[in-house]
């Protein structure tokens, strides 16, 4: 399906407003700010940033040349291997206005005094390492997207949970507002790109199961994708603070 609305609008609309409204909130309730507390959150950012984008672009480049979601004719400026060069952009984007979100919230700056037991640690990768065999147990005919995006997110969970699980659970209701706020605008967004054709999932490989229309797999990626920016930026500031 062509539409006239492509990739490049996508951002325009959905993406690059959200951003710039989120970093003049960010410099104004921040404006005080240290310039430690500076260079933490956008240390932090730049690391969280450079992972998403070197973990994210094998995986998603290989789905696209299987033919799990393909683009709308004209819909893209470039492609650079088998990805549109404004998906390379969103690998980035994404992170940045989550990471955002996350600094203008209350109580973003407290840190729990939490100790982590080996047993703790041992049950969070547990955890993560079923949620990668659950994936790979997936990976076939119409869950294949499904099985795909949980194999993907496992060894990130993994470590994440295997580092601090009890430190993200004492601030659940931090990590709760940071992650769904911004899952909630994407998949309003994934949901609109969808039906103006700028890219497609494939019936094939995907259960036919939707949220008002969205596809469950593309709610569960976003999902995923933003739990791991909270998680790994939270986790992050309290190994900083503990450092310092």
């Amino acid at each position: 399906m062509s539409s006239t609305f492509t990739y490049v609008d996508f951002h325009i609309v959905f993406v690059l407003p959200p951003l710039a409204a989120l970093a003049a909130v960010t410099a104004w309730l921040r404006s005080d700010a240290t310039s430690a507390w500076w260079l933490s959150r956008f240390g932090g950012l730049g690391v969280i940033s450079a992972v998403a984008l070197a973990y994210a672009t094998p995986w998603d480049n290989y789905l696209i040349s299987q033919g799990v979601w393909w683009y709308g004719t004209d819909t893209v400026a470039a492609t650079v291997w088998f990805a549109p060069v404004e998906e390379y952009l969103f690998m980035l984007f994404q992170p940045v206005g989550v990471a955002l979100w996350l600094f203008v919230l209350p109580g973003s700056d407290r840190v729990a005094n939490v100790r982590v037991a080996r047993r703790e640690r041992l049950a969070g990768v547990l955890a993560g390492v079923f949620v990668s065999l659950l994936g790979l147990a997936l990976l076939g005919g119409r869950t294949y997207y499904l099985g795909a995006i949980l194999a993907w997110a496992g060894p990130v969970l993994t470590l994440q949970w295997g580092f601090g699980w009890p430190y993200l659970w004492a601030r659940r209701r931090l990590v709760a507002v940071a992650v769904a706020v911004p899952t909630a605008y994407l998949w309003v967004a994934d949901w609109t790109a969808l039906r103006l054709g700028v890219w497609s999932i494939s019936p094939a490989h995907t259960t036919g199961v939707g949220l008002s229309g969205l596809p469950v797999e593309e709610a569960l990626f976003f999902l995923v994708t933003n739990l791991f920016v909270v998680q790994g930026l939270v986790l992050f500031f309290w190994v900083v603070e503990r450092w310092t």
